[in-house]
Parts: structure tokens; sequence; C-alpha cells
């Protein structure tokens, strides 16, 4: 039986970007050698309308790097779906704000990874940093809602709280928060990534953060789904939604990935191997019963955790969680079902005296959407940290600024024992 989708698609329009990003899971850069025709993406436009979709973010690389991204942002809109963007802003100005607007975009987020220095090295490229609030101006002055997305690492970690007052400053509604991955360039970078053993101080970190922006009332936190899972702050850090439990990887049931080519994939965060079919081939429609974007259809069935192995396997929460964020595990171990990101499983492997690492095996190949293979280590939870690791995260290394006295540390409300 073929189903709707009722949600939502990520359009990467084109690869070609003017940033060179640390963490780019799809190694972004260059355009794509055999990108959608105009034709060809305005059909796709329709397709999406016809199997259900709600609202299309678009994004790249760079989305406005492509000639015609009005035109299929346009169509979006003309098909009655929200056309939204998620951009780098570098390079965009109050012209381009204006006609984004006009196309019909109702919402635009930002990338902003860190403070000046932090952002701006993670970026690839001076002054990026000044660019995006620049952006965001152009963007109040426009009338266009503007949000902000954060990639959360060892260099951006200890800035959280005080990126959370620029943003705020600046006049952000929202703010995604997600974990950097081992895919792409992040992948080749992994120096940069948070060590799943040092989880419980980012997630402290994120709370305070969260509970500090609920009772301002300004911008909203709202976690990626790489966030959490049945640990002792998620009532803080899902504010929003008090109470929210994890229910598994939506990859495939309310979520596509489109890449500039026509790829489809079941959501835009998954690698290379999960694409089910291409546009230039077969319909949106037959793409979407591939079993690369099925995978997810035994949730809440007897056979919805036959793919979990590792810790996770023997996980009690493993039936309703589904190993959290399916892009996680596939990026490490090339094997979905056992993820080491998570809040509670760094908190019980603690509790049994062990710290989990991990570290690279083989590296990637060097394209869009890869990744390598790596290893989890398992060592005393006291054992010392690799030397020259000088970039281990821990809380006291996060910077609070004056005023944050008033939002202490918040008291789990779940217990995960």
């Amino acid at each position: 039986m073929r189903r709707r989708r009722t949600a939502y698609a990520v359009w990467e329009l084109t690869l070609k970007c003017n940033l060179a990003c640390n963490h780019c899971g799809s190694r972004a850069g260059s355009q794509r050698e055999n990108e959608l025709t105009t034709d060809e993406a305005l059909d796709l436009a329709r397709q999406l309308a016809e199997v259900g979709i709600t609202e299309v973010t678009i994004e790249g690389g760079e989305a406005f790097l492509r000639p015609d991204w009005l035109q299929i942002a346009q169509a979006i809109t003309s098909h009655g779906m929200t056309c939204s963007m998620t951009t780098g802003g570098y390079g965009i100005s109050r012209e381009t704000a204006r006609k984004m607007k006009e196309a019909g975009i109702n919402q635009v987020s930002v990338s902003v990874d860190g403070l000046q220095a932090t952002h701006d090295r993670i970026r690839g490229r001076d002054g990026s940093f000044f660019f995006c609030f620049q952006s965001f101006r152009h963007f109040r002055d426009a009338g266009l809602l503007y949000t902000a997305n954060t990639q959360v690492n060892r260099l951006s970690a200890p800035e959280l709280p005080q990126l959370y007052e620029r943003l705020r400053d600046a006049g952000v509604k929202g703010w995604q928060i997600q974990l950097t991955s081992a895919m792409g360039n992040g992948g080749d970078n992994i120096w940069m990534l948070l060590q799943p053993a040092e989880l419980d101080a980012f997630y402290r970190t994120l709370a305070r953060v969260a509970l500090r922006a609920q009772a301002e009332g300004v911008i909203s936190v709202q976690p990626a789904n790489d966030i959490g899972y049945f640990g002792p702050y998620d009532d803080a850090i899902f504010a929003k939604s008090p109470g929210q439990i994890w229910t598994g990887c939506m990859a495939g049931i309310s979520v596509l990935g489109i890449h500039a080519d026509g790829s489809i994939k079941g959501c835009p965060t998954l690698p290379a191997e999960y694409i089910g079919g291409n546009i230039r081939k077969q319909p949106l429609s037959e793409i979407l019963q591939s079993r690369e974007l099925t995978f997810n259809t035994t949730a809440g069935t007897d056979e919805g955790a036959a793919h979990m192995w590792g810790f996770c396997g023997s996980c009690r929460y493993a039936e309703v969680c589904r190993g959290g964020c399916s892009q996680m595990a596939s990026v490490l171990f090339n094997r979905r079902g056992n993820n080491p990101y998570c809040h509670s499983r760094t908190l019980e492997q603690a509790r049994r005296g062990v710290r989990e690492r991990v570290v690279r095996d083989v590296p990637a190949p060097g394209q869009p959407f890869d990744h390598g293979v790596l290893r989890l280590v398992e060592e005393p939870v006291d054992a010392p940290w690799p030397e020259g690791d000088d970039l281990h995260f821990t809380y006291d290394r996060v910077q609070w600024p004056a005023g944050w006295e008033a939002w202490p540390v918040p008291e789990p409300k779940r217990s995960v024992a």
C-alpha cells in the first residue's frame, strides 16, 4: 500500500557553496556534475505536492548560487507547500532578502556555529560570522521570519551561552541545535566531534540554556533528532514540549531528503547509501516505496527493533527508540542500530565504570555524504584522556557570561536508573 507523505522535505538545490566548512557532511563546494535542469526541478516540485509534502526547505551547498533558485521557490509555494530556506548567510544582500520574501519564502535559518573566531574557523572563511548577522538585519528589514541553527562540537560547545545571548539580541526567534557527526568533512575532522563520554557535560549546558530561553520567552530552542534519548534533562531541553518522548527515527516516514541531481533518500542527513532512486529514472511516488525509504516502516511491530545491536540491542528503550538517529550510527559503524551518542547510555555506562570514545579505523573516500568506519573504544571512566587531546570538553570549560547565576543547572526530572 502506498503511503502519502504529509510532512517535510529538505531539497539541496545545488552543491555549489561559497564557504568551506570543516564539518560539512555533503562536502559542498563545487556543484554536482549533473544537477537537475530548471524544468526537472519544477516538475519535482509538482511531484512533492502530489505525494503529500506540505513544507520544503531549500538549501545547498548554498541555494542562492543556483540561478533559478527563486523560480523553484515560487513553484513550491504555487503548489500549496510552504517554502523555507537554510543558508550560510554569506553574501546575502538586502535586495536578495527582498526577492526571497517576494518569492514566497516564509522563513530562513542561518547557520551560526559559535562566536566569531570559532564560526569563521569552522566555516573556512573570515568574515562569515559578520555576514550572518548582517543577513539577520536584511531579513528583518524584508519582513522575513529568521531563525538560526548551530552545529555543536568541541569548538562551539563552550560558547553556547554567549551565542544564545548574541542570537537573542539579534532578534532570532528559533534556534536549532544539532551534533556535528562523522559524515563527509566531519568524518575527516573527528578531532572536533564531541565524544560520547562528553555528552553529559553538553546536556547540562544545553538544559541550562534552554531553561533561560524558555523563561525569557524570546527565542525557542529546538534540539534536532540527534539530541537526547531518555536523559535526565529531557524535560528542560525539550521545554517547548514538556514530557516529549523520543519515538524513533522518522526517515522515510515524515521526512525526505533530495539531492541536487534528483536522488531521493529518507532524510537529508542520511549518507549516500540510503538513496532509494532518482526522479530522472522513476516517479517520486515509486521511489518512496523503495527499501531505502521504507526501512522504518516496521516501527511498532515485533520486527521494529530487529536491526538493534551492541549496547542498544539490550537497552530497555530499544523497541521505542530504535537506536536514535539512524544517521549517527550509520556514519560511525556503517550500520544503524547502535548509537553511542545517547545521554541515558552515557550515564548508564558511567555507572558501570565505563567510558566510550570513537576513533577512526577506515577513512572516507572523499565523496558527498560519505563516511569512513569508526571503532568504539570502551575504557575505565577515570582513565586519562589521550595525550595531546587539548579540546576535551567538560562543563568547567563552558563560558558563562555575567548574569547566568539566576539560571543554575536544572534538577533532573526523569530518572534513567
